[in-house]
């Protein structure tokens, strides 16, 4: 996997998002195969709750400027930048005013989910692919980590399933039991197929659950791993289903399990 390159997408990275299974997980996956010589960018949303002077985040001038339309709404996308200390991994932060301003992460003070939190997902999505568009740079692997990243993969399957830079790139989902009660905004499938243009590559996610939403995820991936050990019945089932490719959860040896993984499905091309 040396000189590969691996783009990993998610809605937690340790050390700017407190420490969780999934935060940990996106986290040593990318430090991990960045240590074995692997080509590493990472994405995340950049919340309101990062301290933007203690982990020294940078505005990128010549990424940023670009307007994003989500539900037919011209929203400007901002770039930022940061270096993980002594990793020397860059992460990149998708940022706009209107929707990780806020101090909070995916709830309010009385933990009931952002209403908009659906069209979060969606600029969060597109403000990755065409970040990653600007700086050239085509992946290998695209490895996705946490829900609010898991429209990434019906974007780059439907959405921008033309761009030449994503051609070749395996897409891998990692699922986790880190799921949310209720759902997200009932139009979160309209707003989708506002882009797309055809209801039925929304269907999954008609009805918006945390389930659901990696359901979409799952069917639109080359390859599935568990981050969890206790992922719902409903979603390992659904994978086998789809008969796609996956890693059973990593206790131990991750490092090693995920890179042979990987290793796997770039050599499918």
């Amino acid at each position: 996997m040396k000189d590969k390159r691996i783009l990993f997408v998610s809605s937690e990275v340790v050390p700017y998002l407190p420490e969780t299974e999934l935060s940990s997980t996106a986290f040593n996956a990318a430090k991990n195969a960045h240590s074995k010589g692997v080509q590493t960018r990472i994405f995340m949303p950049r919340f309101g709750v990062i301290n933007e002077r203690r982990h020294q985040l940078h505005e990128v001038i010549r990424l940023s400027g670009m307007n994003l339309v989500v539900n037919d709404m011209d929203m400007p996308l901002i770039i930022k930048v940061a270096s993980i200390p002594k990793e020397r991994m860059q992460v990149y932060f998708i940022d706009n005013e209107e929707y990780f301003k806020r101090k909070a992460v995916f709830t309010d003070e009385d933990d009931t989910l952002f209403e908009d939190n659906d069209e979060r997902a969606i600029f969060f999505a597109k403000g990755v692919i065409e970040t990653v568009k600007k700086l050239n740079w085509a992946p290998d692997i695209i490895h996705v980590h946490g829900w609010m990243a898991s429209l990434l993969p019906l974007y780059l399957k439907e959405f921008y399933n033309e761009e030449p830079l994503f051609t070749e790139s395996k897409i891998v989902t990692s699922i986790y039991n880190n799921g949310f009660e209720g759902c997200l905004n009932k139009a979160l499938a309209d707003k989708v197929t506002f882009d797309l243009n055809e209801a039925k590559k929304a269907a999954t996610i008609q009805i918006p659950n945390h389930t659901n939403i990696l359901k979409s995820a799952i069917e639109n991936s080359d390859a599935i791993i568990y981050g969890s050990e206790d992922v719902s019945e409903e979603l390992t089932s659904f994978v086998e289903e789809k008969e796609i490719p996956f890693l059973g959860f990593q206790e131990e040896n991750l490092k090693e399990n995920y890179l042979n993984f990987y290793a796997d499905l770039v050599s499918e091309n």
